[in-house]
Order: structure tokens, then C-alpha cells, then sequence
């Protein structure tokens, strides 16, 4: 096995263990501390064939950090081990310890919940997975851990194996197709690709070459021009520059008289006769009202002044009558 220095403390003090658990298999165990590995051999008492297989499982999983507790179950029949690469499934480191994170779960709940719904053993440590069980939950275990690194969240495999697990219990569903109870998984944040607006279409592969295009020449000699003299030749383009000058003319024009069209009016909204009013005006009462209204006002003269009386004018009388005597 390669050399892992963090785990050599450990390995030292399990050591006589391992080598009691594989002595019963009659294999043969050794750790070279100074070269940093481990080896498995077989002795002439080894009567099992795939006693050799298992006992290098083993200590493939005292490598991957997974506790001797744990690991020794290999030995057993019933039990296999798988180590998932999962290093390099993501290019980017950030992304990838978040994913790793990610299958752990908050204080490794996600981990645990796996464990329990699998019947295995599963231990994330570097860029491997060890996992540890019997060969079903085995398959499981891979098929979670390579969806969460594909960025598939693992609570869709959790729901999927908690109904697997209760469609089992039910002797008449065991039998049958369990697709229409199973959720589904939709990627909801896929970024659509954009098309280019204009697509070119392929031709059809043909191995004969495209036809040679034709040469003033062979055009000249298919309209007839070829055979015509040369001032009829010139006489024509002339017409023909004409022609084009006259339509380039037109057009030139017609753009500048634009400028001096002018805009469509508006049409004025007519106005709404206003509604009668609902009776004649009194002025006859009007007036009354502002002759009274000038009555009231403080200083203002009456409007029919008293004549004066007897008696004051026959006192203004006797004063001018003193006035001339004076005089």
C-alpha cells in the first residue's frame, strides 16, 4: 500500500489485531513502517482462495482511515467493500469540497441516514469514499455518491430508497413496477444555450465538385454580345449606366422631398355646446338686491334725500339779510 503518514500511529497500535484476525485465515500480515506500507501473504495453511482477495480489502481499508472495528467485518461472507474515487469528478477545488460537504451533511446526519437506509458502513476521508455492507447497499452507496458530486443534491436518493424500503414491506407490491411511486429529478437552474441568430445549414456531402462558374465569355456568347461590334458593345453599357443613374436619380430625389412633406395634422376635438341653464335669470330681482346692497353701505347718500324744513331756511334767510346790512 502507498505511505500514509497519519495513519501510521494507528496502524502501529492495531497492528497485532490485524494480525490475529488474519492469522485465523491463516494469512500472513506485514507493516514495514520505514518504507511506509503494508502486505498480505498466504502460508502453506491457507485453504480459503479468496481468503488473500479479502485480507487485501482489508488493509486497503486501514488506508482509507477506515477504524479496525469496522474493517475486520470484510472477512466475513456476506460483506463486501467499495472505495469511490471521487477526486477527480469536479475540477474545481472549492466546488468540490462543497459537494464532499455536501454527502456528510450537517454533523454527518446525511452520512448517517445512508448508513441506515443501506445497512453499510460508509467513511468520506480525502478524495475517496469507503463504503462497507453487503453487495445491494453497496450499488446504492455508489449511485449516491456520484450523483452528489454530479450536483445532484442526495436527499432525492434518501426519499427514493425511505419509499424502495417501505414498497418492500408490502408482499403484493414486491412484484410489481415501483416507477410511479419513486420522485422524480428535474434540473430547474440548467442556463439555456444560446442560439445563434443566424444558423448555417450544412449542405449534403456530394464528392463530385461544384460546377464551374461561367466566364465573361461563355455569358457573352449565351446572350449574343460576343458577336456585336465594339462601338454597339460601348452604346449599350452606356445605356445601361444610364438607365441605373436615372433610378438613382429618382430615389435621391424622392428621399429629399421627404423633408418637405409636411406632418399629418391632428384633428381638433370639437367643442361640447354647454348645457342650458335650467331657468331664466330674474333682473328684476337683481336689481333690487343692489340697490338695497348700497343702502347699507356706511356713508354712502340716501338714495331719495328729505326736502329741506321751513325753519332752517328761514335762519340761513335772517343771516344774509345781516350779512347786507353790514355791507
Amino acid at each position: 500500500m502507498e505511505r500514509a503518514t497519519y495513519r501510521e500511529a494507528y496502524l502501529k497500535e492495531c497492528w497485532p489485531l490485524v494480525e490475529k484476525a488474519l492469522g485465523e485465515v491463516h494469512i500472513k500480515p506485514s507493516l514495514d513502517l520505514i518504507e511506509g506500507s503494508m502486505t498480505v501473504c498466504t502460508t502453506k495453511k491457507t485453504f480459503d482462495p479468496y481468503a488473500i482477495v479479502r485480507a487485501r480489502d482489508l488493509i486497503k481499508l486501514l488506508a482509507r482511515s477506515v477504524p479496525f472495528e469496522q474493517a475486520v467485518r470484510i472477512l466475513q461472507d456476506d460483506t463486501a467493500c467499495d472505495i469511490i474515487k471521487i477526486g477527480t469528478m469536479v475540477r474545481s477545488r472549492e466546488r468540490f469540497v462543497k459537494r464532499r460537504q455536501r454527502l456528510i451533511g450537517p454533523k454527518g446526519s446525511t452520512l448517517k441516514a445512508l448508513e441506515l437506509l443501506t445497512n453499510c458502513y460508509v467513511m468520506v476521508q480525502g478524495n475517496t469514499v469507503s463504503a462497507l455492507g453487503p453487495y445491494s447497499g453497496l450499488k446504492e452507496v455508489r449511485k449516491v455518491v456520484l450523483d452528489t458530486m454530479k450536483n445532484i443534491h442526495p436527499i432525492y436518493n434518501i426519499k427514493t430508497l425511505m419509499i424502495k424500503r417501505e414498497l418492500s414491506k408490502d408482499p403484493e407490491l414486491r412484484m410489481q413496477n415501483w416507477e410511479r411511486f419513486l420522485p422524480k429529478f428535474r434540473h430547474k437552474n440548467l442556463a439555456k444555450r444560446k442560439e445563434p441568430k443566424k444558423k448555417s445549414v450544412k449542405k449534403e456531402y456530394t464528392p463530385f465538385p461544384p460546377p464551374q462558374p461561367e466566364s465573361k465569355v461563355d455569358q457573352e456568347l449565351a446572350t449574343g454580345e460576343f458577336f456585336l461590334r465594339e462601338s454597339v458593345k460601348k452604346r449599350k453599357k452606356m445605356e445601361e449606366i444610364k438607365v441605373k443613374q436615372a433610378t438613382a436619380l429618382t430615389k435621391k430625389q424622392e428621399e429629399r422631398n421627404k423633408a418637405f412633406i409636411p406632418p399629418k395634422e391632428k384633428p381638433l376635438m370639437k367643442k361640447t355646446a354647454k348645457a342650458p341653464t335650467e331657468g331664466k335669470l330674474d333682473i328684476e330681482a337683481i336689481k333690487d338686491k343692489v340697490k338695497k346692497a348700497k343702502t347699507k353701505k356706511l356713508g354712502a347718500p340716501p338714495l331719495n334725500p328729505a326736502p329741506p324744513t321751513s325753519s332752517a331756511t328761514d335762519k340761513k334767510k335772517k343771516k344774509s339779510n345781516k350779512a347786507k346790512s353790514k355791507g
